[in-house]
């Protein structure tokens, strides 16, 4: 059994309705129900077509025993379910979006598993919510903890707390 980081963000619709049902999801495929949830934040897109609404972001951290393309695969069916096609642009809107950014110290560039998340360490977005709840974490294969990689960041891509505890 591992720990794995779960990046959650959300640009359409009820942004906040969306990451509850995927907290759920997420509960409910963690071994033991096992779950530890970041604060939602408020951020403007990043890498996105003009005109993009603002997103909301957290991380979770749930213990799971599947393999980590298994898990991959779950995520992707949650994500087509709730209306992101299968193709889509890179990018683009969507109502939900999750991303596996670590599991235990494993480091994978095999098929569609990239671990850790490859621009994990870039992004304000991903690294605020994920040092809320595991700001000493090492990230494997980038021997920086969180806390280091969210402080190389300096004030690039600003952040709004937007739910503290939801």
């Amino acid at each position: 059994m591992m720990r794995a980081g779960i990046a959650i963000g959300s640009d359409l619709g009820d942004r906040l309705e969306h990451l509850k049902q995927s907290l759920d999801f997420l509960r409910s495929i963690s071994d033991g129900g096992w779950l530890l949830a970041a604060p939602v934040y408020e951020t403007p897109p990043v890498d996105c077509p003009p005109g993009a609404p603002a997103f909301l972001n957290t991380v979770v951290e749930i213990e799971s025993s599947l393999p980590p393309d298994e898990l991959m695969r779950r995520l992707l069916q949650f994500e087509e379910s709730h209306g992101r096609p299968n193709v889509h642009g890179r990018n683009t809107p969507r109502t939900v979006d999750l991303d596996v950014l670590y599991f235990g110290e494993l480091v994978v560039r095999e098929g569609f598993v990239t671990l850790p998340h490859p621009r994990l360490h870039e992004r304000r977005f991903v690294l605020q919510p994920l040092a809320d709840i595991r700001s000493e974490l090492v990230v494997p294969g980038l021997g920086r903890t969180v806390r280091q990689l969210l402080a190389s960041l300096g004030d690039a891509q600003p952040v709004r707390l937007f739910v503290k505890d939801w």
